[in-house]
């Protein structure tokens, strides 16, 4: 049975590469080729392939909203992800909205025919990288809750307001304020040093990790001078 694909990368170079390898054998057919995510959505449409090789960093719309909406329309065609990128903020997004598979293009070409086949008959397949990435994610120990008064100090930072300003709202120490959101954070998110979604997680805080029944704390008003 041959199996029908649709090669997805914003680079000629990979598309062309990918196509001569999967041409070369007698068990796959390219139908088509795209260079974003938009582009995917509507060829897989169009030409209905067996499996979509989804590159995920693109210009304009990338992969993760691709296989997103092809879920949404309810396209039968597997997502392959092909992709460079190993981190978990790359991989869980494309896992959740609704991958077969994640394969990285260091991969060799028969791991990749192995990969492209599988994902056809709808079996998950991760590289051996990517399967890192995700049983890290799991083992990683819960996050304890948040206290009262983290919750307040995020809330007030996340509302804009300095640390001096954040402290003398809540009658404490200008170090306490500092501390707390840089600790606590990553700790709610689970996330190393770094702190790379940090932003994304203060909006989330101020928005629906408020107590239950308690007002948000309002910025202290400047004095006119």
């Amino acid at each position: 049975m041959t199996i029908t694909l649709l090669i997805t990368d914003d680079h000629p170079v990979v598309r062309d590469g990918l196509r001569g390898i999967f041409t070369a054998d007698q068990g796959f057919e390219v139908l088509g080729e795209a260079s974003s995510g938009d582009e995917a959505v509507a060829l897989t449409q169009e030409l209905r392939p067996d499996v979509v090789l989804m590159d995920l960093r693109m210009p304009g719309s990338g992969g993760v909203a691709a296989i997103a909406e092809l879920a949404k329309l309810g396209n039968p065609a597997r997502i392959l992800v092909l992709t460079t990128y190993d981190t978990d903020s790359d991989v869980v997004p494309a896992i959740e909205a609704g991958a077969t598979g994640y394969l990285l293009k260091d991969a060799p070409r028969d791991e990749l025919f192995r990969a492209v086949r599988a994902t056809a008959r709808g079996e998950a397949v991760l590289s051996p990288a990517v399967a890192d990435v995700i049983m890290g994610r799991m083992r990683a120990p819960a996050p304890e809750p948040l206290s009262r008064r983290e919750l307040e100090v995020l809330t007030l930072i996340s509302r804009g307001s300095t640390n001096k300003e954040a402290a003398k709202q809540l009658f404490v120490s200008e170090a306490t304020v500092k501390t707390a959101p840089r600790a606590r954070v990553r700790q709610a998110r689970g996330e190393g040093p770094g702190g790379r979604r940090r932003d994304r997680f203060r909006t989330r805080t101020a928005r629906e990790l408020r107590p239950t029944g308690s007002s948000p704390p309002t910025r202290p008003r400047r004095r006119p001078g």
